[in-house]
């Protein structure tokens, strides 16, 4: 008799944190820190913050992406959802627009919320704070 595999995608299968959300922070991370060096993602018109702020914050992310998949601590997260946050709101702190603007508060969006989802799912976990 052959057994049927367990739905992935049942209501429980975001209860638990998973490698894909890690590799996701992971490939957005190098998304943000190159955006600034491709004219489809926008002109920061040669600033040079943008950039450096840019690539720091998308570096940032992709190592903590990094360190969740070796240990999973809570201040990883707790940072990967100031990371996000902080690209969401920096396009109107470092006062630049068009579509790296966008691109920009997206992509920090999404960092934020994978952030969160993280964050929830090990909200009964015995972490290390």
């Amino acid at each position: 008799m052959a057994t049927t595999p367990p739905n992935r995608m049942s209501p429980g299968a975001l209860m638990e944190h998973r490698r894909w959300e890690d590799i996701v922070s992971m490939v957005l991370g190098l998304v943000i820190m190159v955006s600034p060096l491709f004219s489809f993602f926008g002109d920061t018109g040669g600033n040079a913050t943008v950039t450096g702020m840019t690539a720091l914050v998308g570096a940032a992310i992709i190592v903590l992406s990094g360190l969740e998949q070796l240990w999973l601590r809570r201040w990883e997260e707790i940072l990967l959802f100031i990371a996000g946050i902080w690209m969401v709101i920096q396009p109107f702190v470092l006062n630049y627009g068009g579509t790296l603007r966008t691109w920009h508060i997206v992509l920090g969006g999404v960092v934020a919320l994978l952030a969160l989802l993280e964050i929830w799912q090990d909200r009964n976990r015995a972490l290390e704070a």
